[in-house]
């Protein structure tokens, strides 16, 4: 055999080879992103639970004090089953726009009564509730964050094109929907 065409025949069967190790190096990395996109949801998922769970306490809590409030326990209630029964990032990010409205407004109603404002059992929930909301925006900000880095990987070239051929899809933001969710809480005591 000569030279030239021993160079032919390992460019030949080495092209083929390197083109498969370059798309199962793309698929990995795509397979690694969507993992850390469904970990990065589930943490954001560990703290709406928290949060779905503490709400019926401080509300309990603050029935005692706050008879006439009937309205506003009931909006706290509806907000909270459709945040609980969001199946998609778009509808969990609108539900829980909604509830954190809901609790707004409920925290706004709680200044009318001191003698609830002073309770401890109260104050202490409110504490919990302050601390997963803050637990919330951290998840996510990690969450978009990884949306981000997948959206892009699928989406630039050449992993557009294994992205495609492996039907791998663009991730939804978690992203606040009502304005008034966009503004800082006001906590007082």
């Amino acid at each position: 055999m000569t030279a030239p065409l021993v160079i032919l025949i390992l460019v030949v069967i080495g092209l083929p080879i390197l083109f498969i190790l370059f798309a199962i190096g793309i698929y990995n990395a795509l397979i690694r992103l969507r993992n850390q996109v469904e970990n990065a949801w589930s943490q954001i998922d560990v703290q709406l639970k928290r949060r779905h769970d503490l709400i019926p306490n401080l509300v309990e809590t603050a029935k005692g004090y706050m008879k006439h409030e009937r309205d506003t326990f009931e909006a706290i209630t509806k907000a909270r089953s459709q945040a609980m029964g969001a199946n998609t990032v778009s509808d969990a990010s609108k539900a829980e726009g909604a509830l954190g409205e809901a609790l707004s407004k409920f925290m706004l109603v709680v200044e009318n009564y001191p003698e609830l404002k002073a309770n401890q059992n109260f104050l202490s929930l409110q504490e919990e509730l302050t601390s997963t909301e803050n637990k919330i925006s951290f998840a996510r900000q990690s969450y978009n964050d990884q949306v981000l880095f997948y959206n892009n990987k699928i989406q630039m070239f050449p992993s557009n094109i294994v992205a495609g051929m492996f039907k791998f899809v663009k991730r939804d933001f978690f992203e606040i929907e009502i304005a008034a969710e966009r503004e800082v809480p006001k906590v007082s005591f």
